[in-house]
């Protein structure tokens, strides 16, 4: 593939072919990124799992300290006692069986979908259509909950949800280009660190195989993994 101008002058001012720790890496990622908008800056981890075991899939949450930049469109689905909470808590649609009945008919158009325990018989007849697209509310990543109010909160201050895929790797958006090193490297921080609670008790050998970020369309920078491990 022939290079670009910008892409050349980049290759030739980094190497990209060892690792760095996080700080330097997190200062590379924003110094190279070449996009004419604000970038978003992707992390991309390897484990040491076989995502085929039960006792091996690792999935959960963790609350970015500068949250991920991007704003995050939330569907409270609740009762009428729980939507004025939804509202003041900032939930951009809030309903039940009129979102319902849009679901059905095909929108899908948020982010994020918030509801409560008495509310997710209604929507697990909608598995076909929220579940590809990883809308599917869950006890686990907290948006399944009586507390609906904190849950929005928690969801637009940068709580993301992950879930390792089927070649054993964890992505996630942990902020944009325009964010300093210190909020990138803080908010990877914050993510392995939640990762490596997670470690399950059948994961084998080493746990956090690679780490790499990467701007949205720039080159992906390889992270000093192995004192995640420790």
């Amino acid at each position: 593939m022939k290079l670009t101008r910008n892409r050349k002058e980049v290759t030739e001012k980094f190497d990209f072919s060892i690792p760095y720790d996080l700080k330097s890496a997190s200062k590379i990622v924003k110094e190279a990124s070449m996009e004419k908008f604000d970038a978003s800056i992707d992390i991309a981890i390897r484990l040491g799992v076989d995502p085929k075991q039960a006792n091996q899939m690792v999935r959960g949450v963790a609350t970015l300290p500068h949250g991920t930049g991007k704003k995050v469109s939330v569907l409270a689905i609740v009762t009428d006692d729980k939507k004025e909470e939804a509202i003041k808590a900032g939930a951009d649609h809030v309903g039940f069986e009129d979102y319902i009945k849009k679901i059905k008919n095909g929108w899908t158009d948020v982010d994020v979908i918030v509801t409560m325990p008495s509310a997710m018989s209604k929507l697990g007849a909608l598995g076909k259509v929220l579940g590809p697209r990883g809308l599917m509310p869950n006890p686990k990543s907290g948006t399944v909950t009586n507390e609906i109010g904190k849950a929005i909160i928690d969801i637009k201050k940068g709580k993301i949800d992950f879930k390792v895929d089927k070649n054993g790797i964890v992505h996630a958006s942990i902020g944009k280009v325009s964010f300093d090193i210190k909020k990138i490297s803080e908010n990877a921080e914050e993510l392995l660190s939640t990762i490596k609670k997670l470690k399950p008790s059948a994961s084998k050998g080493t746990y956090i195989k690679s780490i790499s970020i990467s701007s949205s369309m720039g080159h992906a920078i390889t992270v000093e993994s192995s004192s995640f491990n420790q």
